[in-house]
């Protein structure tokens, strides 16, 4: 994808934004959250080589350059600080969901956000690639677990990026070849860079669909949670980042730059939280 979005993205962004139609009154914001997922939400190689930083997590994240949605939330409830707990654990996939939610759960988390996926896509081959089936099944059981455990809560699912145009940013990049190379780093996608072979397109192609259909399978069980979750109606995926937005210790991480725009990209198209108390899940 650049510059626009193709067929398959723009499907994915009216079903992502096509559930039932639920009125979402305003409320306070709430007094603990939770980030879960893997990498990108643990702030990874955001401030430091091959260490997570929290602090920088488009989600939980404290730190004033990247204006996280906790940051965001402080500044209209101040009775949230410091209760920004974030569960992300790198290198998680969907299969490590459900334990994060447990964590989630036990904090008695009243906004839990979810990005989650794309170490299911980024495997050393496509043959190892998480089956869509498998990602719906795993997201469903989460939401459910969440709203069996934290009823008043509400949920976020943010969409994973799209790896491809991961792959096209960086190509170009003698840097970033070599540490997607050595490093061994999502070969599914990445492997043989420099490559245009017609196996190599097509592979990038077909990775690529498998996280278009992981996008499609949250959103829709997020839709089927009603009002109080929400999935990000493909801002995440159809984000035009550049190279300027990669950890230059791997050029595949979000910097803090890449974090503060996740913040951004996220939080629009999250909840109003100001107004009365929100409601039951359904």
């Amino acid at each position: 994808m650049i510059g626009r979005l193709g067929p398959a993205v723009a499907a994915l962004v009216v079903l992502a934004a096509s559930g039932p139609a639920h009125a979402v009154p305003a409320e306070p914001v709430p007094q603990v959250m939770a980030a879960l997922g893997d990498s990108i939400s643990s702030g990874f190689n955001s401030c430091g080589w091959y260490v997570s930083c929290p602090s920088r997590s488009w989600s939980a994240g404290d730190n004033a350059a990247v204006d996280s949605h906790y940051t965001r939330m402080l500044r209209l409830g101040p009775p949230l600080k410091g209760h920004n707990r974030n569960f992300a654990v790198p290198g998680s996939t969907s299969a490590d969901l459900m334990g994060q939610v447990r964590q989630a759960v036990e904090a008695k988390a009243g906004y839990v956000t979810v990005l989650i996926g794309a170490q299911d896509a980024c495997k050393r081959t496509e043959s190892e690639m998480t089956p869509v089936a498998v990602y719906r099944s795993r997201i469903d059981a989460a939401l459910a677990a969440l709203r069996a455990g934290v009823p008043q809560a509400r949920v976020f699912l943010a969409g994973i990026p799209d790896l491809r145009r991961l792959w096209q940013v960086g190509r170009e990049s003698p840097l970033a070849r070599t540490f997607w190379t050595v490093g061994r780093i999502c070969q599914s996608m990445l492997a043989r860079p420099a490559s245009d072979k017609r196996a190599d397109v097509e592979r990038r192609a077909r990775v690529r669909e498998r996280v278009i259909a992981y996008n499609r399978e949250a959103a829709r069980a997020c839709a089927l949670m009603g009002p109080s979750c929400r999935s990000d109606g493909g801002a995440v995926f159809s984000y035009p980042f550049t190279i300027g937005h990669l950890s230059k210790w791997d050029y595949f991480h979000p910097n803090a730059a890449g974090q503060r725009a996740l913040a951004e990209r996220t939080f629009a198209r999250g909840f109003d939280w100001t107004g009365p108390a929100l409601t039951t899940l359904p």
